[in-house]
């Protein structure tokens, strides 16, 4: 038979064990938040890169379309500049796109982190 002061001590060690279990249950909750948060991110990312796919494909098309239409070639040098012209500021915006998803992906690691991590010194 089990006296009480052994089963007041295990229910002390389930006490004392709880919070060790709640710590890992919360890191479980960050770490599962942190990459529905990545997932997200991702996907409305690569909706639009795909997007971007499309136009570089339609910018390609019509420049096809102009030089195939130009009648000289001081057309067909018009319709290159315009589609450079195009190209490069295309790049300057998906260097800003690249920038915005990463920093949206590094803020979503940093948001679960702070939030399911203990702090240092805990």
């Amino acid at each position: 038979m089990v006296d009480k002061s052994e089963t007041a001590g295990f229910e002390m060690a389930k006490l004392n064990a709880m919070p060790i279990f709640q710590l890992g249950k919360n890191q479980t909750e960050a770490m599962l938040t942190m990459q529905k948060e990545m997932m997200a991110a991702y996907e409305e990312a690569s909706h639009a890169w795909i997007e971007r796919v499309k136009s570089e494909v339609a910018l390609w098309s019509d420049l096809a379309s102009k030089l195939s239409a130009s009648k000289s070639l001081p057309d067909g040098v018009d319709a290159c500049r315009d589609v450079v012209a195009q190209r490069m500021k295309l790049a300057a915006e998906d260097g800003q796109r690249l920038m915005a998803e990463g920093q949206k992906i590094i803020g979503a690691v940093t948001h679960s982190l702070s939030n399911g991590w203990p702090k240092q010194g805990s």
